[in-house]
């Protein structure tokens, strides 16, 4: 009679997530995995044919994570593209692994990724709705306006990223908003 399995492919999963928040995605390994388990590596071959397959978990976690991070985030603003800035933005301040895994890696044809845009925008449409949003206050061009507000939020989010950006979020809304009314002109 077999051994009763003592990990799932959940808490495999899970460590791989937590590992990937702390040292980053290329940082998973079969042993540094199994450490962070707390098991052999035995039971992750068990479960999962190779790494790759792993990984693809993982990323599937992290989008549901940034997901959950910005349904959880203050949304108070009425200036359009602010919340979904500031949202970005932190997440890039505080998971700044998690943020080069979903909006830095770089996209091969084989892999089941997301593009920026639809992790942004989310199950939600939080993109869309945006957009309907600037465009309800008499923006015209409300898809250039986007792209010129998504420029200088993504480009916010990569200095964050490298340390170069430590704006409290006061500051970092009076940006986004100066952004809005300078792109937009109104």
């Amino acid at each position: 009679m077999p051994r009763k399995a003592t990990i799932t492919q959940k808490e495999i999963v899970g460590a791989a997530f937590r590992l990937t928040r702390k040292e980053g995605f290329e940082a998973i390994t079969s042993r540094k995995l199994a450490a962070a388990a707390g098991c052999s590596t035995q039971p992750i071959f068990r479960i999962y044919e190779g790494m790759a397959d792993l990984k693809k978990d993982v990323y599937t976690k992290a989008v549901e994570f940034y997901e959950e991070f910005y349904d959880a985030a203050d949304k108070s603003h009425d200036v359009p593209f602010v919340d979904l800035g500031l949202c970005y933005i932190n997440f890039a301040q505080r998971n700044p692994h998690l943020f080069r895994l979903l909006f830095l890696s770089e996209k091969s044809e084989e892999e089941e990724v997301k593009s920026m845009y639809d992790l942004v925008n989310g199950e939600g449409g939080h993109i869309a709705a945006e957009i309907s949003k600037a465009q309800a206050m008499g923006a015209d061009n409300v898809q250039h306006l986007f792209m010129q507000m998504w420029i200088f939020i993504h480009g916010a989010a990569c200095m964050a990223v490298s340390g170069d950006y430590d704006l409290a979020d006061a500051d970092t809304v009076s940006l986004l908003t100066a952004a809005y009314h300078s792109f937009s002109g109104v």
